[in-house]
Parts: structure tokens; C-alpha cells; sequence
């Protein structure tokens, strides 16, 4: 290696080094950016051949040239006419991509709407088991210590999330890879949604939607976080935001489910037809995830992690039109990798709180994830047919009432798909939390309106009008944001020693 790049190699070093004192972020805004260019050819070779992709030297000699500077590909007399047609379509058609990745996207977002129904199919089972299952919460001698129990029921998913599910996650992911933690988590789903419709006990059927939380957990931990490292950067938002409108899918699917298995008759000495097959509808999305999920490539970023380049680089060539593009995103990341490294970023649990930009990134996840189950949405999801039903609704108009919840909720995510990526995280969020907060203060007063009439229609826009404007906000921008904040190496938590390299010597 010559002086000069011994001096290139060295000033970079020293720039890591010393980048947390000045402005970590900003190194990390492009890695590759100030590289000579003879040097950056030399790298980007070194590393090809490092990592057992000899025969793809030249095109991630190309690929390390775009990602330097990307918009500059058309000025590149390496790339051929084919090369740059690629690039350029991906920038004026960002919608235009492999289906391979159009099927990773219907795997997200079915595994979305398992979640959707889970939270939901127990909303129309709630006016029907409690009696069966003696914690009636109109009950004129228990009723108030039954209104516990319910709520313990109903709430079991989310307290098993909180204390395991969400847990698990990591070590799932760095065993089994996203494909077989998103399987593992849609079977628990699948067993669970079949197991509470045969319990017979309020015990019992806690003790299932606590199984159910694991898979709950497991996915809603994962599936955001494959389509963020699989999703080109100009629609990474959007994708990642499917997992929100599928979920809010699945919320309207859940009562769909509630309608279609209202007026079941119970059969054959089976007591309470309708509310099990009610909840063991969400078992059908499960079975979906569970057969497709095998059929997509496995995370690229994530068979980086493991020191798999071969396969990554295969993997990305699969979601990409053009080989130049797949190296240029597995040569990018892998740098990424780097520079977060010298910087010390850090990789375990402790780090998320030790390392600044770590705890900038926990901080702000934590705090949306909590607003986004704290904020009344999860009341309305659990409870609206109880709450119309209070509201005076009949049965069958509290569960119509509910579905045009679930309807508003999913149809009104959509508008964020497309603004997300346009307008951003934050002004969603901003322009959404006071308008939901006047909607929900509008809901709670309703309920001192004398008149029947006039209190019915007054509950039913409060809800409808918060879910409006919940679901481009609060509602899908959590998950994005939380994908997208943390660094590679804490968003993967892996054995560091499996990414050691430095370029060869090519002197």
C-alpha cells in the first residue's frame, strides 16, 4: 500500500475516533464521502475478495462508486447504460420494484393483521363470555371485582408482550433469523387463537392469551424491522408503515369476525359457539403467515451480521433490479457497520443507555411506543362494543358501530404511506396528538348528555374522529420510527468479532 493511502486510511481512523467529541451523527450521514477515489476502488475490492465474492469485484467497484455519492451515477463511465437506467427508474419510479419484495410485503402485512385480529375478536367475545365464564361485570354482587378480572383477561397479551414477549425478541432473532422468529411467533399465534376457544374457565382462558402475547410480542418486534432492512430508502417509511395499516386491517377484520359469528347457535353440547369461533378466527391470518413466510430471502442485513456476505449480497440481488444496486446497498451497510464500530456505538443492551446517540434513539422509541398504547386507542379497540353498548346500542349495533372503527382506522392510515416519507415523523405526529386529545375529551363529556339520541351520535363521532386522526399519526409512526432510530449494530445486538476486517494490503 502506498503512503498516500496509508495517510487516507489513517485520517480516517483518526476521524472515527475522535467523531463522538465532534459530531458522531454527522460521520455517519455518508461514511464513504472525502475517500479518493482510486482509494475507494481499492477498498471496495479488498473487501469483495475478503469476503469470498471474487467474481463480484467488478461490480462492487461500481456499486462503492454510487454509494459515495448517489446522485452522481449518471456521471460514473463505469456504469453502462443499463447500470444507470436502473438507478435513475429507482428515483423516478419508487413504486417499481421486484415482486419479491411486493411478497415480503404481503407477509409483513398479514403478519400485521394476525396482531389486528387478536386485539379485536375478543371486542364482540367480550358481551358473551364473561357470563359463561362467571366474571359478568353487571353482576350486582361481584360486578366490580369481575370488571378486574375481565380487564385481566382481556389485557393478558399485552402484560405477557410487556414482561416476556418483547424479550425474547433478540435471542429469537440472532438464533432463528427474521424468517424463523416471524414463524415461531405466527405459530404461538396460531396454537393460541385455537386453545382459548376451547377453554372453559376464566383461569384458563387467561393462561392462553398470556401464550398468545409471546407470539404478539415476537412479530410485532421483528416484522417491522425485516421490512425496514429490506426496503430500498426512497419507500422505506411507507413499507415499514404497513405493519400499522395491516394492523389496523386486522382490527377490522377482527370485527368481521365478531358480525359473521354473532348469531351462531351453539351445537352439539358446545356452549358458546359464537365467542370461540370469534376468537379462534385470528388463527386463519397465523396459518397465512406460517405457509409464506419460508418463500421470502432471508434479511440481508441480518446474514451481514452473521459474517454471511455471499448470501447477503444474493439476498439484496433478489429485492433489487440490478446487481450494482445490491452491492452498492451490502457495501454501504457494511461500512456503516464500520464506522458505528470505531465510534464505539456499542452492540449490547447496556449500550442502548450508555452510548448518547443510543439513548437519544431508546428514549424517543420508548416514549412513542408508550403513547401509542397509553393514548385511549387500545380502550376503544377492546372495549368500543362495551362502550356503545353502554351508550345505549343494541348487541349487533355496538359490534356495527365498532367495525366502523376498525373501517376508519385502516382506511385512514393510508394517507400516511404516502405522507410519511413526504412530510416526515415528527409533523405527523405534532399536527395528530391535540386533535386526539380534544376527541377524546369530546367522548368522555357525551356520556353526561341526558337525551339517548344525541348521546349516541356524539360518542360515535368523538371515536370516529380520534381514529381519524390516530391512524396517520400515533398509530403507524411508532413502529417506522423505532425500526429506523437505532444504529445497525444495536438494532442487531451481535457478536462484533464476527465483522472484523480491515482492508487487505494491495501494494
Amino acid at each position: 500500500m502506498s503512503s498516500d493511502d496509508h495517510k487516507s486510511l489513517e485520517k480516517r481512523d483518526i476521524s472515527a475516533e475522535h467523531s463522538v467529541d465532534v459530531d458522531e451523527d454527522a460521520v455517519l450521514a455518508n461514511p464513504l464521502a472525502g475517500i479518493p477515489r482510486e482509494q475507494l476502488l481499492r477498498d471496495a475490492e479488498a473487501f469483495a475478495r475478503e469476503r469470498g465474492l471474487e467474481d463480484h469485484v467488478d461490480v462492487f467497484r461500481k456499486g462503492a462508486l454510487v454509494a459515495q455519492d448517489p446522485l452522481a451515477f449518471d456521471s460514473l463511465p463505469e456504469l453502462n447504460e443499463e447500470e444507470k437506467a436502473a438507478l435513475r427508474r429507482e428515483r423516478t419510479h419508487k413504486w417499481d420494484q421486484p415482486k419479491k419484495l411486493y411478497f415480503l410485503v404481503v407477509l409483513c402485512s398479514v403478519a400485521a393483521a394476525v396482531q389486528g385480529m387478536d386485539e379485536t375478536v375478543i371486542n364482540g367475545a367480550n358481551l358473551f363470555f364473561p357470563k359463561q365464564l362467571h366474571i359478568d361485570p353487571t353482576d350486582p354482587v361481584n360486578g366490580s371485582n369481575n370488571q378486574w378480572l375481565l380487564g385481566l383477561v382481556n389485557a393478558a397479551p399485552y402484560l405477557c408482550c410487556a414482561v416476556l414477549g418483547c424479550w425474547l425478541t433478540n435471542p429469537l432473532n440472532n438464533r432463528l433469523g427474521r424468517r424463523g422468529t416471524i414463524f415461531f411467533g405466527a405459530t404461538v399465534c396460531f396454537l393460541a387463537c385455537i386453545w382459548q376457544a376451547v377453554t372453559n374457565s376464566w383461569e384458563h382462558l387467561f393462561v392462553a392469551r398470556l401464550f398468545l402475547g409471546i407470539g404478539i410480542g415476537v412479530n410485532s418486534g421483528t416484522v417491522p424491522v425485516y421490512a425496514a432492512e429490506t426496503s430500498p430508502p426512497e419507500i422505506r417509511g411507507a413499507l415499514v408503515m404497513m405493519w400499522q395499516t395491516f394492523t389496523a386491517f386486522g382490527i377490522m377484520l377482527g370485527f368481521v369476525a365478531d358480525l359473521a359469528f354473532y348469531h351462531v347457535p351453539d351445537r352439539s353440547g358446545i356452549r358458546g359457539l359464537n365467542w370461540r369461533l370469534m376468537l379462534s378466527s385470528a388463527a386463519v391470518p397465523a396459518l397465512v403467515v406460517m405457509s409464506m413466510v419460508f418463500f421470502c430471502p432471508e434479511s440481508p442485513r441480518w446474514l451481514l451480521s452473521k459474517g454471511r456476505y455471499r448470501d447477503a449480497y444474493q439476498g439484496f440481488a433478489r429485492f433489487r433490479y440490478n446487481d450494482v444496486q445490491a452491492a452498492r446497498d451490502l457495501y454501504y451497510a457494511h461500512i456503516l457497520l464500520e464506522e458505528e464500530k470505531k465510534l464505539d456505538r456499542g452492540a449490547g443492551f447496556l449500550d442502548l443507555f450508555r452510548v448518547p446517540r443510543n439513548r437519544r434513539a431508546a428514549l424517543a422509541s420508548f416514549i412513542l411506543m408508550f403513547m401509542q398504547q397509553f393514548c385511549g386507542v387500545n380502550a376503544i379497540a377492546y372495549y368500543s362494543s362495551t362502550i356503545f353498548q353502554q351508550a345505549s346500542f343494541s348487541d349487533i349495533d355496538a359490534i356495527l358501530a365498532s367495525w366502523g372503527f376498525g373501517m376508519i382506522n385502516f382506511v385512514f392510515a393510508f394517507p400516511a404511506v404516502w405522507t410519511i416519507d413526504l412530510f416526515g415523523r415528527r409533523k405527523l405526529l405534532l399536527s395528530t396528538f391535540p386533535l386526539m386529545a380534544a376527541c377524546l375529551l369530546l367522548t368522555g363529556f357525551a356520556f353526561f348528555i341526558d337525551s339517548r339520541e344525541p348521546r349516541i351520535g356524539v360518542i360515535a363521532l368523538g371515536i370516529y374522529l380520534f381514529t381519524i386522526f390516530y391512524s396517520p399519526g400515533e398509530g403507524p409512526v411508532p413502529f417506522t420510527y423505532s425500526a429506523e432510530a437505532f444504529p445497525l449494530l444495536s438494532r442487531w445486538c451481535m457478536d462484533k468479532s464476527k465483522l472484523n476486517w480491515k482492508p487487505r494490503d494491495s501494494s
